[in-house]
């Protein structure tokens, strides 16, 4: 336990995203819940892959790992194997989560990796200048695509139920209060947790605007079942307007990390453990034979 305020886990660099950038925001409400929660920098890992919204590991206190695009998730899931002591935070956008680390999204789903995954959703390529990406709505006009987005909009929440995530939330970081409330959710649970934010690209997409953000999303009814997994599909599927919230949640399925085989028998930390050559040398060895 750590007595740290938001501006203690601030980085003092300045950061190198547009004025009005949804990222903004998001690190402000990020550093909040993190204080609130009195979370040690030193036992933090922010894990991002390439993107605007993956420059956010760099803007807060605690450690970092910066991968390739949409390589995030299973370096995430490398870390906290190593150390299930650690807090491994995903911070990345659309395209890098769901476009170019769409297989790895799958597999960390269904391996159940004790994670928390921030995906910042702006719906467009922010960094490499304005296409479309895989949250784009139908329609969109970009530099690429001058007669509008023809692909079908991926629907991340839905795929995430469907393929057996333990938790599955979205935010609209203009709602802070929810944000922080879910930020918070997410962190605490065990197994891998989805949150994705809804944040504007005031350079790139001058359509999902912050306006038009909280013009069309609403916050779940107090009264969601969040252990029904229909209920949270069904919702999942409303686009206009889209709800907010934790759409669902469960406890009970193993982790990646308790179904590990290096942990069966004992629970010391992978990185703690003595390296035998030997053994290895025998094991490669007998992969040859």
């Amino acid at each position: 336990m750590i007595d740290f305020t938001a501006k203690d886990y601030d980085m003092p660099h300045s950061k190198a995203w547009c004025p009005g950038c949804g990222h903004f925001l998001v690190h402000k409400i990020l550093r909040e819940a993190i204080a609130e929660m009195k979370m040690s920098p030193d036992n933090i890992v922010f894990v991002s892959g390439i993107g605007q919204a993956a420059k956010m590991p760099q803007y807060i206190k605690g450690h970092m790992f910066n991968g390739l695009h949409g390589r995030a998730l299973p370096a995430a899931m490398a870390i906290k194997a190593s150390n299930p002591q650690l807090e491994v935070i995903v911070n990345s956008g659309d395209g890098c989560l769901y476009g170019e680390g769409g297989n790895h999204f799958l597999a960390q789903i269904e391996r159940n990796s004790d994670i928390t995954v921030f995906a910042h959703n702006n719906m467009i390529y922010g960094l490499t200048k304005g296409q479309g990406s895989p949250t784009s709505p139908k329609g969109l006009v970009t530099p690429v695509q001058i007669d509008g987005v023809t692909n079908e909009t991926f629907n991340p929440l839905a795929v995430a139920i469907a393929m057996g995530a333990t938790f599955v939330a979205r935010v609209f970081p203009g709602n802070a209060e929810q944000t922080k409330h879910v930020f918070k959710e997410a962190i605490k649970h065990r197994g891998f947790a989805l949150v994705d934010m809804f944040v504007q690209c005031v350079s790139m997409n001058k359509t999902n605007t912050f306006k038009w953000y909280k013009e069309n999303t609403y916050e779940l009814d107090a009264d969601h079942n969040q252990g029904d997994k229909i209920a949270a599909f069904t919702r999942a599927l409303q686009s206009d307007p889209y709800p907010t919230g934790i759409f669902f949640k469960e406890n009970q399925k193993a982790t990646f990390e308790e179904n590990c085989a290096a942990y069966k028998n004992n629970s010391q930390p992978l990185y703690e453990r003595d390296f035998d050559m030997k053994k290895l040398k025998k094991l490669i060895d007998a992969r040859r034979e």
